[in-house]
């Protein structure tokens, strides 16, 4: 295995599509989190954030692709303070926007072509 296509596969790279119903899902991952960390954190109920910090970072990586910005994000939910404000939202946030700045903008056509990809080789 190349270190180059492990690369790209740990990073979510060509393999994964941003698509609109990801972003959305993603989006809402997050604000869901959030709102959910925000309303049960007073209660100080025992491993709810954590649990929340898990399938949010899981979510969002099958949604987009492994980020190196995921880590912080998910670390800096276990800051007392910090952990009240929305980090999910913005992760996802610079998440998408870091990826729709590498990849080619999508047109609408782009959804419904298939690309073939084919190796040249000689024939003797």
């Amino acid at each position: 295995m190349d270190s180059r296509n492990w690369r790209d596969r740990l990073l979510g790279g060509s393999e994964l599509v941003l698509t609109r119903s990801r972003i959305k899902a993603a989006y809402a991952v997050a604000i869901a989190t959030d709102v959910l960390q925000f309303v049960l954190g007073p209660f100080g109920w025992a491993f709810t954030d954590e649990i929340l910090d898990v399938a949010a970072l899981i979510a969002t990586t099958k949604l987009l692709g492994f980020h190196p910005l995921l880590l912080p994000t998910f670390i800096l939910e276990f800051v007392p303070v910090i952990d009240v404000l929305p980090t999910w939202t913005a992760c996802v946030a610079l998440v998408v926007a870091t990826r729709k700045k590498q990849s080619p903008a999508m047109t609408r056509d782009d959804s419904d072509t298939v690309t073939i990809d084919v190796k040249p080789t000689s024939v003797t």
